[in-house]
């Protein structure tokens, strides 16, 4: 009698430095490669709609790559603890391998299911498979977590250099014992009525594949611009890479490598550090999303919100051309350049005067990169509420941020055309001037009141 292991694939859908994978392979039975599409959980957030595209065609792509391995991906919907022991009874499995998840939800699900399966005699291991540095490792000398990157990253630098990538298995002993899966396409991640994804399916191909020739791309062609050009959302010098650390198609352990041997460092890994820094900050304040990091913010004056103001900001027809066509490019790609993000977000706070909880819940329904930390994370940075946050008297200038990083009008011109010559664009929702002093005025309130 075989006793199967199976490998509960999360935000690592792939093969190659897969250590629960590589687990379920050196223990020398049987395969079953299983994926849960958890919404019932209690305190699960659901998925977005540009998330949920990226899924169905990461997990096509990864029951391709598995097919080929001689293994299966069985789906299964429903909460994930009940559907894991379910999968174990039915198969008759003796081992359980999982890589680490660092939201409390997850985190609270993953440590009483596994007491539970050990309880039944099945073995059960969890892996670094995520982050570069296990939040529980980088503290202060108090034993506290960091508020502040800088010493932060230091203090990352200052660990042992992060392990070497796993090579992905040459083939897998798949189970043979008929363990039912659920169809994909059963499960609606696409949207139908109506189809709004063709601008993402142009742009993107999801996939572990596709992560990987991204990967070499960027290390060949960019890299060595990435320092002088990556504020340029025209340049293509940035990494693109972000979709693919968000799904596990690429480690970070794999990026980080590949980078120090393509001869990249410095600024580049740094952001990689940043990335880290979000979810070692979630893992110490797992409300990121719904509260300020620094609680003195919960006394900023929001004025009573205006809809159409938030409304045409999420469609890009605020009046200010690097502002609408950020929005415009997030809304036909399901991504956004980074500097323009921060210009995007800066924005709707500092200028309309919107609650940074509003534009962290659109985001999160629009990017194919939206996680649980990094999202809310660079939100509240931008607000001046989180982590290492931006100065509160920081508030980006839509048109200076233009003429500086956009100096040839190039990304305007493909994102937002009319703010060419002849064009009609729309007039601007608010004056610069007066609505930063607005801003300034909020924001010296909460100051005094601390």
């Amino acid at each position: 009698m075989t006793s199967p292991s199976i490998v509960w694939f999360r935000d690592d859908l792939r093969l190659a430095d897969n250590p629960a994978l590589r687990a379920a392979v050196d223990r020398g039975e049987p395969v079953i490669a299983l994926y849960i599409l958890d919404e019932e959980s209690p305190g699960i957030r659901p998925l977005g709609g540009a998330a949920r595209w990226w899924l169905h065609h990461s997990l096509a792509s990864l029951t391709e790559r598995l097919d080929e391995k001689g293994a299966r991906l069985v789906l299964r919907r429903g909460p994930a603890a009940s559907v894991v022991r379910d999968v174990v009874r039915d198969a008759g499995a003796g081992a359980v391998f999982w890589s680490r998840r660092y939201g409390l939800p997850e985190r609270d699900i993953d440590a009483d299911l596994k007491s539970a399966l050990r309880e039944d005699g099945v073995e059960v291991a969890s892996f670094a498979g995520s982050l570069l540095f296990e939040p529980w490792t980088v503290t202060t000398g108090a034993g506290t977590h960091f508020s502040v990157f800088t010493p932060f990253w230091r203090a990352c630098q200052q660990q042992p250099a992060p392990r070497a990538p796993l090579p992905e298995p040459r083939s897998i002993s798949g189970f043979d014992g008929g363990v039912p899966s659920d169809d994909l396409a059963e499960w609606d991640l696409l949207p139908t009525a109506p189809d709004w994804a063709g601008g993402l399916r142009e742009a993107w191909e999801p996939g572990e594949p596709a992560a990987r020739r991204r990967l070499r791309a960027f290390l060949d062609d960019d890299l060595g611009a990435y320092d002088r050009a990556r504020d340029e959302p025209a340049a293509g010098a940035t990494s693109l890479l972000s979709p693919r650390l968000r799904w596990g198609e690429l480690s970070p352990h794999t990026v980080w490598h590949a980078a120090v041997e393509a001869g990249g460092g410095g600024r580049f890994l740094s952001e990689l550090g940043w990335r880290e820094f979000a979810w070692h900050t979630l893992f110490h304040a797992p409300d990121l999303a719904t509260t300020n990091l620094r609680r003195e913010f919960d006394a900023f004056p929001w004025p009573r919100l205006r809809p159409d103001l938030l409304e045409a900001w999420q469609h890009g027809r605020t009046g200010y051309r690097l502002v609408d066509a950020g929005m415009r490019e997030l809304w036909a790609t399901g991504h956004m350049h980074n500097r323009v993000r921060m210009v995007t977000a800066s924005f709707l706070i500092k200028n309309l005067l919107i609650d940074w909880r509003l534009g962290e819940q659109w985001f999160w329904d629009t990017l194919i990169d939206a996680d649980a930390a990094s999202n809310p994370f660079n939100w509240q940075w931008v607000a001046g509420s989180g982590a290492d946050a931006a100065p509160y008297f920081r508030v980006f200038n839509p048109e200076l941020q233009a003429s500086k990083f956009d100096a040839d009008g190039q990304y305007v011109a493909q994102w937002a055309p009319e703010y060419g010559s002849g064009g009609e664009p729309p007039e601007p929702l608010v004056d610069l001037k007066e609505s930063r002093g607005a801003a300034l005025a909020a924001y010296e309130e909460v100051r005094r009141g601390r």
